[in-house]
């Protein structure tokens, strides 16, 4: 019960910040938070835990919805090629923090090994975990981009940001969450766990998407100077 409660808080706490960063610092701070994220996500996903009814799920969910707010918000308020750059930043973003933490990990260390093996037990999956997550990353986060456009058309006034955003996110998260977990923990569990962090990972990404829209419909209201700019629909 304790981590129920706890997970209520640090969703709260993710979605405050994430409103946090682009009040006070606008188009850039959403780059920004594309950036921090994505290494954070990837970091807290190494930490499994147990929920109520002995489900067992990973970290990184509320982290990794926010990714999918980002990109349906630039995609809603500047266009889909600012959407389409912020994925393309985040990816790099991802692969630079591997490879350089794979570079550090080489170091001899000298005097007391603590801090190596801290690093090595933080870092030491990440090769495996990055490589799921640039994958899942770069397929369902450009999936995302382009199903908000193309549902858009359909559904594209100002009341029905909701069906935009939960109908891209929903099917990107699932292939996300397919790809991350296929790459990361095949062969690492056995396959009922395995099939256990699935389907709780999605179910949280699914319930973190519905609870998110309130959060991106108050970070559409926020006004800033560059959006008197024409927006690109490209």
């Amino acid at each position: 019960m304790f981590n129920l409660l706890w997970s209520i808080l640090f969703v709260i706490v993710n979605f405050a910040f994430f409103l946090l960063c682009f009040r006070l610092f606008g188009k850039k701070g959403l780059y920004a938070w594309v950036g921090i994220a994505t290494v954070i996500a990837n970091i807290q996903v190494a930490k499994t835990i147990a929920m109520p009814f002995d489900i067992v799920m990973t970290l990184g969910n509320t982290m990794y919805v926010t990714l999918y707010l980002t990109s349906d918000l630039l995609n809603e308020k500047y266009g889909r090629r600012e959407a389409r750059n912020a994925v393309w930043f985040g990816f790099f973003t991802l692969l630079m923090t591997t490879v350089l933490m794979q570079m550090v990990l080489v170091f001899k260390p000298e005097g007391d090994p603590v801090f190596q093996t801290s690093l090595e037990t933080i870092f030491g999956l990440m090769p495996r975990l990055a490589l799921g997550s640039l994958a899942a990353y770069f397929v369902s986060q450009f999936l995302d981009v382009h199903l908000y456009a193309w549902i858009r058309k359909f559904y594209g006034s100002s009341r029905q940001l909701w069906i935009r955003s939960n109908g891209s996110t929903m099917i990107s998260s699932f292939v996300d969450t397919l790809i991350f977990c296929t790459i990361a923990f095949a062969g690492r569990f056995e396959f009922e766990i395995w099939v256990e962090i699935l389907l709780t990972t999605y179910v949280a990404k699914f319930l973190l998407t519905g609870a998110g829209t309130p959060v991106l419909y108050l970070a559409r209201s926020f006004k800033f100077a560059e959006d008197e700019q024409p927006v690109r629909k490209d």
